[in-house]
């Protein structure tokens, strides 16, 4: 048997924001054991904790879409990250707790003042535009959208360890309305050579959505890693100036399941330098898990 902890991401308020399941005690934990678990779990991912690789650092990580093995992700990160620290510190603390992932070493700060607790981590990998560009048409239909609903950025496709396909929408309506829509979304899917897409409107703040049903995601409350990937997204669209900007996105609103997410990035002579994604999480349940 082996210890779990479930928390939600990217919220202060129980049953929001995005499920979470960390499993601790993960060293001898097979890869076919962990995607055993992370598919009984049946969250949008679950996060396997082992011991680190260099003593120096907090832990090593895996991380599970029910369907596969993820090099990175953001609610995992922010969701272990503040569950380990918990579980060092009591009171008011600032610690630095640093994941060995796949993508690489992610340094994620973890903050508690009173009831408040928040984590911030730089994303391990700079993100980057692709030069695969989304058709409108066929991106419009995969979407259950009309042309016109999409803009005024130009959509892409970007990476930074994960990937991405990003639709800009026009207005919140739109938004809404959105949903994957076959057979134009493994059209869309295939030529993008993507398996998720993120949907964002600026028209009021930011507020986006994520689909990803080919990875057993129908849609997500709250996406770290896309989140971190806007950045390039936002700098191809000459929609970063200069210096460090920060972003409040809502992400879940349609889904009955809020979550807040905090992108900061700084930009140096038109090149992203550095990306950080801050959120909370609040603790849910904890058990302990027979092994398959």
């Amino acid at each position: 048997m082996i210890t779990f902890h479930t928390l939600d991401v990217f919220t202060t308020t129980p049953f929001a924001g995005n499920p979470l399941a960390v499993v601790l005690g993960a060293k001898d934990l097979t890869t076919a054991q962990m995607q055993t678990i992370a598919r009984e779990f049946n969250l949008s991912e679950t996060i396997f904790v082992q011991p680190p690789a260099n003593p120096a650092h907090t832990a090593k990580v895996r991380i599970f879409f029910p369907t596969a093995e993820i090099p990175f992700a953001g609610h995992p990160t922010i969701g272990c990250a503040i569950l380990l620290a918990e579980q060092s510190h009591g009171g008011d603390f600032e610690t630095l707790i640093t994941l060995e992932e796949e993508a690489g070493l992610v340094p994620v700060t973890v903050r508690r003042q009173g009831t408040d607790i928040t984590a911030e981590f730089i994303a391990p990998v700079i993100p980057m535009p692709t030069s695969h560009q989304p058709e409108p048409g066929l991106l419009a239909a995969a979407l259950d959208l009309s042309p016109e609903d999409l803009g005024p950025h130009i959509p892409g496709v970007h990476q930074g360890g994960p990937r991405f396909l990003y639709a800009p929408v026009k207005t919140l309506q739109a938004l809404a309305r959105a949903r994957p829509i076959e057979p134009h979304w493994s059209a869309l899917m295939a030529a993008a050579q993507v398996d998720s897409a993120y949907l964002y409107s600026a028209a009021n703040d930011y507020q986006a959505r994520m689909f990803s049903p080919n990875a057993g995601i129908p849609e997500d409350p709250a996406t770290g890693s896309a989140t971190a990937l806007l950045a390039s997204q936002l700098l191809a669209n000459d929609a970063l100036a200069e210096g460090t900007t920060t972003l409040h996105l809502q992400q879940g609103v349609e889904m009955g399941r809020p979550s807040d997410l905090r992108l900061s990035v700084d930009v140096s002579g038109g090149r992203l330098q550095a990306v950080r994604i801050a959120g909370s999480a609040v603790r849910i349940g904890e058990g302990r898990l027979r092994l398959p």
